[in-house]
């Protein structure tokens, strides 16, 4: 696992806002924290892998439970119904989490050595008579007001067939609300999970990928892996790309999801050959005023492979003739993901890269 993460660091793009058709099912629900936590416990809702991890302190969790105990409104929960029928955790995790560690007794997962620090409530009211306690010293009476009490759930679920396949994403786009939201790419990752997920992290350790995009480690919002899946969206197709930019991500996404399709395995294939073919011709690519330049990495990645013939030995002077071309400078420039501009850019990158 890598944890000194870097930022990528490109030039603006703007997108349109998509228009989205909401084909969903909510419903709201009123479960008691007993049951939560036990379908915790059973898996029936989840903490999905793409969550950040739990990050209360026990005094924050502390004043959650003294809320219950005290019968103060909690806000609401959001649950996704995955096509399991399990429930995901949109936004909630925290105080979900903070009521399992109560009730269980430990505050926190096991450290290294797989010890737990036993939760007793803290930085509550020194007049507080639940201060110090753990939920089994609690009375009887206050067991069961925190084993009884309940917390308002909105359970969400996509409805099928979807007028919109990535409904789901603007979902966990708009309701997860938590502390640090989640990106774009971290949404599809938990949306469109499949083999596709796996995939492109495994090809964002392509040796000299990083390197390219001026990294030495990975990006830390995942754009390293949005670059990529940018990049798997519009090999052979990019003469069918349409606007917004967000949404033909999100379709390539749910599209590949198996990494069934010759496209996909070829891609796999081709990725690091080309990453190896730029890295050995051109130093510090695709960026004509300083940082990245998404639209030149996409137009001369996608012609290369697409171009497997074009040769290492001319790429440098080609990618530079490139360069100097006023029509494709104005096409990297302006509204680069419009459609005609993103089509247009491509095609002249493929007239000059493979003709020379």
């Amino acid at each position: 696992m890598i944890h000194d993460e870097e930022e990528l660091n490109t030039e603006v793009e703007s997108d349109d806002v998509p228009f989205v058709e909401f084909d969903i099912a909510v419903s709201p629900s009123d479960p008691t924290l007993e049951l939560l936590v036990n379908q915790i416990d059973r898996e029936d809702v989840i903490i999905p892998f793409y969550q950040r991890k739990f990050v209360w302190n026990i005094e924050q969790a502390s004043k959650l439970i003294e809320s219950f105990l005290m019968g103060l409104p909690v806000p609401q929960i959001f649950l996704y119904v995955n096509n399991d029928d399990q429930l995901e955790v949109i936004d909630g995790q925290q105080r979900l989490m903070s009521i399992k560690f109560f009730m269980d007794g430990y505050f926190g997962e096991p450290d290294l050595k797989s010890r737990r620090q036993i939760f007793k409530l803290k930085g509550l009211s020194e007049r507080s008579e639940y201060n110090g306690k753990t939920f089994s010293e609690l009375s009887p009476r206050d067991q069961r007001k925190i084993r009884n009490s309940t917390l308002r759930a909105i359970n969400i679920k996509q409805l099928k067939p979807s007028k919109r396949n990535d409904s789901v994403f603007h979902i966990f786009e708009r309701l997860n609300t938590g502390g640090t939201r989640l990106k774009p790419q971290e949404i599809r990752n938990a949306v469109y999970r499949g083999p596709i997920v796996e995939l492109l992290a495994n090809l964002n350790l392509t040796e000299g990928w990083h390197k390219i995009l001026g990294m030495r480690q990975a990006d830390k919002n995942q754009r390293d892996i949005e670059l990529i899946l940018r990049l798997l969206s519009l090999f052979r197709n990019w003469q069918t790309y349409e606007k917004p930019m967000l949404r033909f991500l999100n379709t390539a996404m749910d599209e590949h999801r198996q990494v069934d399709s010759e496209k996909a395995i070829d891609f796999a294939i081709e990725f690091p050959k080309v990453i190896q073919k730029i890295n050995n011709s051109i130093d510090a690519p695709f960026r004509p005023r300083g940082v990245i330049n998404s639209a030149v990495l996409e137009s001369v990645i996608v012609t290369l492979l697409e171009h497997p013939s074009i040769p290492e030995s001319e790429l440098k002077v080609r990618y530079e003739k490139l360069l100097r071309d006023l029509d494709y400078a104005r096409l990297i420039s302006d509204s680069t993901t419009d459609t005609q501009i993103l089509r247009g850019r491509i095609e002249k990158a493929q007239e000059i890269l493979v003709n020379g």
